[in-house]
Order: structure tokens, then C-alpha cells, then sequence
């Protein structure tokens, strides 16, 4: 195919892609409700006309602003023969889109501080201690799949390795398409994909164990049906996170097996990684459509146990308290990305703007322990440096 009529797909691709994704950032689909760019309202101000206007002014701005840096990009991508123009092209439209968000945040707060919005409303926190002290357990089982690849392709691996050749190829992704780097043929750059599994499982099963454990944001108005929510919430999240991991090592198997036999088929190579990241979206879909926190989680009827909802734990029962989440937005920066409270002891907390969660830049331990990991990356990066000028 055309090497231009390639960099031109190519470039349109990510950038009508990441455009759609900027465009749809401030819908409450994506964010929590009460929070609209980044700062805490009332929930009877979530849908205030301040926000609305918000919402028209920053999606009026950025459609234009997407239309003439893809426009630029294509036309400078086919010039200089680059998918490279349509990463600075990205980088250009994740900054427009900042600024429009920044400008909005800031413009919320104001109107939200001349409203006096939170005078006249009853602020409160809820906790519930049962996830502490009966939590949401790991679903070990769901660790299986991944577990099971890993195995699969470090047995692969070893039966294989005696007969590898000299040199193997990696496909890699350049400027002109796929290319195939080649490598010398050693015990850990034969295993490095293996290696990668393995460290890609672990990782993820560390982070659905420490959200499982992060501080839940419950809603005070409804604290019970709030916390049953957030359990069904917890392990669907936790049981997504696992199958992507599960799906993301077949796609290394996949590598793996190709980097092994020197297969360089272009079509193989698309369906090892376009048919395991295909379904990785799918799960992610499915997470999204759940909503931040699971509040798009039914709160009657909806589906049963076994990663479901039922209509015994959202039975609306509970009596609504009369309080609003209370006005944090003190410890909030960035436009709401950025949390810092020393006083708070929670590590995870979750996201104000998008979906998940997000660390507690104030808290000492996470501190302490960022520190320990950058230290030690540092000085392992500065022997094998050594190392390899000697």
C-alpha cells in the first residue's frame, strides 16, 4: 500500500480518535456527577446552567481546534512521509484541551464561590467500616487465565530455546510500519517477553489488590445502598482488570511464538495483537458503561450476583440523610487531577476527573516508598551504565 495513503490513515486515526475522546472528557458519563471539571458541587448544582455553559463553551472551542490540527497534521504527515506528525499533532491537542478544561474548572469555582452554592446545604462524610473489616476479597480464581498463559509460554519457551537461531527478529512499530528489529539470541532477550508477562500479572494483580483496599466515595445521602453499590462496584472492577491482563499475555504469547519461529506475516502479527486488544476494549467498554464509582449500577431490578447487581442490595430503602458530600476542594489541584492531604491516611482515593482512582500525593508513606523505588532505579541505571563503558 502507498506509504503516504498509509501515514494519512494513520495520523486521521489517532487524532479523530483522541479528538472524540477529548470531546466526550466532561460528560458525566465519564466523570462523577457532583464534580464537573474537577470541582465539587452540591448535587442539586450538578446540572446548573454554570455547568452547562462550561460544558457548551469548552466542546465549541475544542471541535474547531481538533478539525485544524488534524488538517495540519495530514497535510504535513504527507509532506514529510511521518506517522511522527501525528504524535506531536496529539501532544498539541491533549495541551488545547487542558487549557479549555483549566479555563472551565477555574471558571466553575468562581461561580460556584459568588452562588455561595454550599451555603444552605448540609455538608457531611460516611464511612463504612464493614470494608475494612469484611472487604471485598481478590478473586483469586480470575488470576488463573493469566497465570495459566504465563506457564503456557515459559514451557513454549524452554522446549524451543535450544534450537533458536543466532538471531531473532522483534517486530517493532517505525515511521514506515512495522519493522523487524533483529536481536542476539540470549537467555533473557529469548525469555524478555515472558519476563514481561510476568511482570505485567504481578502488577496488576498489586493494583486490584490495593484498590480493593482504597478509600471508597460513598454518597452520604444514601450511605447504605451507596456501600452495597461500591462492593458490586469493587469486584466487577477487580474481575475486568484480571481478564485484561489475562488477554494482554495471550497477545505476548502470541509475540512470543512469532519471535521464536521468525514469522514475519504481517497478517499473523495483526491477528496476535489486534484480536487480544480488541477484547481488552470490549472489557473496558464494559467497565466505562458502569460509571465512575459504578454509579450507572441499577439500583433496582439489573442483573444478578456472579459480577451483577441484583435487586436485593439497591432496594432503595435506606432513608436519605439530608447531607451533600462535603467541599474538598482545598486538597484538590490541577483542576481536580492532583489530590494532596496529609491528613488524610487513604493512598488510593478516587478520581475526580475520568474514571479509577488516583494516589494521595500528600500521604508520607507513598512518598517514602516512591522514593525508595526511584532510588533504586536510579542506581541501577547508573551500573548499568557503568557497567557497560567498561
Amino acid at each position: 500500500m502507498n506509504t503516504v495513503l498509509v501515514t494519512l490513515l494513520v495520523n486521521s486515526g489517532i487524532l479523530l480518535a483522541l479528538g472524540a475522546t477529548l470531546y466526550a472528557a466532561p460528560s458525566p458519563l465519564l466523570n462523577p456527577h457532583s464534580v464537573p471539571f474537577g470541582v465539587r458541587v452540591p448535587p442539586d448544582k450538578a446540572d446548573a446552567p454554570e455547568v452547562s455553559e462550561q460544558r457548551r463553551r469548552y466542546r465549541a472551542l475544542l471541535l474547531p481546534a481538533t478539525l485544524i490540527v488534524t488538517v495540519a497534521a495530514l497535510v504535513i504527515g504527507a509532506v514529510l512521509d511521518s506517522v511522527a506528525v501525528g504524535g506531536v499533532a496529539a501532544l498539541v491537542l491533549c495541551v488545547i484541551a487542558a487549557a479549555l478544561w483549566l479555563s472551565a474548572h477555574r471558571a466553575l469555582a468562581r461561580a460556584k464561590e459568588r452562588g455561595n452554592w454550599y451555603e444552605h446545604v448540609r455538608q457531611g462524610v460516611v464511612m463504612d467500616t464493614s470494608l475494612r473489616t469484611d472487604p471485598v476479597r481478590l478473586p483469586w480464581a480470575w488470576t488463573i487465565p493469566s497465570l495459566v498463559v504465563v506457564v503456557v509460554t515459559a514451557v513454549a519457551g524452554a522446549i524451543v530455546y535450544p534450537q533458536l537461531p543466532e538471531m531473532m527478529a522483534l517486530p517493532e512499530r517505525s515511521s514506515s510500519g512495522t519493522v523487524y528489529r533483529e536481536i542476539t539470541t540470549t537467555f533473557w532477550t529469548a525469555f524478555s517477553l515472558v519476563f514481561a508477562q510476568i511482570l505485567l500479572t504481578a502488577t496488576v494483580i498489586g493494583t486490584v489488590a490495593a484498590v480493593l483496599r482504597a478509600r471508597a466515595d460513598l454518597d452520604v445521602s444514601r450511605p447504605r445502598s451507596s456501600a452495597a453499590r461500591h462492593r458490586r462496584y469493587l469486584s466487577l472492577t477487580a474481575r475486568g482488570l484480571l481478564g485484561i491482563a489475562a488477554l494482554l499475555n495471550l497477545m505476548l504469547l502470541g509475540l512470543s511464538g512469532m519471535m521464536w519461529s521468525d514469522s514475519r506475516s504481517g497478517a499473523v502479527l495483526s491477528l496476535v495483537i489486534g484480536v487480544p486488544l480488541l477484547a481488552a476494549v470490549a472489557v473496558s467498554v464494559v467497565l466505562v458503561r458502569i460509571g465512575p464509582g459504578g454509579s450507572r449500577l441499577a439500583l433496582e431490578g439489573g442483573v444478578g450476583s456472579g459480577g451483577s447487581v441484583g435487586s436485593g442490595d439497591f432496594d432503595g430503602s435506606d432513608e436519605g440523610t439530608g447531607l451533600v458530600p462535603r467541599d474538598d476542594d482545598r486538597h484538590w489541584y490541577g483542576a481536580g487531577t492532583v489530590y494532596v492531604n496529609a491528613d488524610d491516611p487513604a493512598i488510593l482515593v478516587p478520581r475526580r476527573v475520568g474514571m479509577g482512582w488516583t494516589v494521595n500525593l500528600g500521604n508520607l508513606r507513598f512518598l517514602i516508598v516512591s522514593a525508595a523505588v526511584l532510588a533504586i532505579a536510579a542506581g541501577a541505571t547508573v551500573v548499568s551504565v557503568t557497567v557497560g563503558s567498561s
